[in-house]
């Protein structure tokens, strides 16, 4: 049966986690969760069943269940991109609800089996109140943390096209995915019936389980440093560790994405200063004169695995105010500054005719991607035409 299938592969996953090495605390998460999913596929088995009256002491636990769904994708995802909070003991609070379910079934737990029975075979009659305040939290919950998850996973791809040229192994599209999936389940739940909403969750488990386990890890790198994204702090591990006085002699930490403003402060003798970086103007000038000579002359972006930090390190600066540059005096993030020198690279050497013997891909590499699919996607977002459509526009045949 598909229920059976689902349960046993909610727990056959579960182990795979559990057995796998050096496990991330966001496995961790994955493998309670799927404990979760899989019980409560499995209560709702016996209840399809029959079988749970055969142990009446089951009867009510599974009441809560659908209010830890929401919580666990919340931290699953949080976890992947490293805003968890740094007291991991304020994790517990998203569980409060469930305490306070429990803590209200006490009595109704404590009946004696015949009446927990009758109460549950009539739907719990005599307990209208209380299913309709669960039911209303259960949406609130579930919808609610959809919303919450998809605000932490737009921050973080704002924040990785702000450390990373390439993000074909970082990006979480797949998360995106599976907030999608729970989405669709909720509004099945909405519809009152069960059956579709558990069928629906047994190929949500083939799918948390085939990603959660196959996702690589977001930031490989040992060490970190902190951005700042809309006035949250989050620490990204990266190559190496940057002195605010490296170069600059400036404070640490800036406000990532934020604008920069021009104003006079009397305390430097009268110099304009980026009031939210503390960058001088003068200083903001000279790293920008260096960054264009770096990847002008020397075409570091031709580096596919290029990060900010590396670049960062190559001008003797912090990757904190090499962003603020970037973003500031290119209108750009990092990925799309690095993306659009590559593009512009392929176009200018597709255009000597002795390269037109090679391949597009082998072209796009020489220049800095590292797939077909990234290069095809990001030239047609910045010269609106695939690559074959730009060939056919030069009257180059193509190659």
């Amino acid at each position: 049966m598909l229920y059976i299938a689902g349960i046993s592969l909610a727990f056959f996953l579960s182990f795979l986690l559990i057995s796998k090495k050096n496990k991330s605390f966001a496995d961790k998460i994955l493998f309670v969760w799927l404990l979760v999913i899989g019980t409560h596929l499995g209560f709702f088995y016996l209840s399809f069943t029959g079988r749970l009256y055969e142990y009446p002491f089951l009867i009510g636990l599974q009441f809560p269940f659908p209010l830890l769904h929401g919580p666990f994708l919340y931290l699953y995802a949080a976890a992947i991109t490293n805003r968890l909070p740094k007291q991991r003991s304020l994790i517990w609070i998203h569980f409060i609800p469930v305490v306070i379910v429990y803590l209200w079934l006490i009595p109704f737990m404590s009946m004696p089996a015949e009446e927990k029975i009758s109460i549950f075979q009539s739907k719990g009659k005599g307990h209208e109140t209380f299913l309709l305040l669960l039911l209303v939290s259960i949406i609130v919950s579930g919808f609610g943390y959809i919303v919450w998850t998809r605000s932490i996973l737009k921050k973080h791809k704002r924040t990785i096209l702000n450390q990373f040229s390439n993000t074909d192994k970082i990006n979480l599209d797949w998360l995106n995915y599976l907030m999608y999936c729970i989405a669709i389940i909720w509004i099945i739940v909405l519809s009152g019936n069960d059956e579709f909403t558990f069928t629906a969750s047994v190929f949500f488990i083939g799918f948390i389980g085939y990603f959660g386990i196959k996702q690589v890890g977001i930031f490989t790198q040992q060490q970190q440093f902190t951005v700042r994204d809309n006035g949250d702090t989050v620490s990204l591990n990266n190559n190496e560790n940057f002195s605010a006085n490296e170069g600059m002699g400036i404070p640490e930490s800036i406000t990532e994405g934020g604008s920069i403003e021009e104003t006079f402060d009397k305390s430097s003798g009268g110099r304009r200063k980026y009031s939210k970086s503390g960058l001088s103007s003068e200083a903001a000038n000279d790293l920008h004169q260096k960054l264009r000579h770096l990847v002008n002359i020397d075409k570091v972006y031709k580096d596919s695995e290029l990060t900010l930090t590396e670049l960062a390190k190559k001008l003797n600066t912090h990757p904190n105010y090499l962003s603020q540059i970037i973003n500031d005096r290119e209108g750009k993030n990092f990925y799309d500054f690095i993306n659009t020198l590559r593009t512009e690279e392929f176009k200018r050497l597709i255009s000597n005719p002795g390269n037109q013997k090679f391949t597009l891909l082998g072209l796009a590499n020489e220049c800095g991607f590292n797939s077909k699919s990234s290069f095809n996607k990001y030239f047609r977002k910045t010269t609106g035409q695939s690559p074959s459509e730009y060939l056919e526009q030069l009257g180059v045949k193509d190659v």
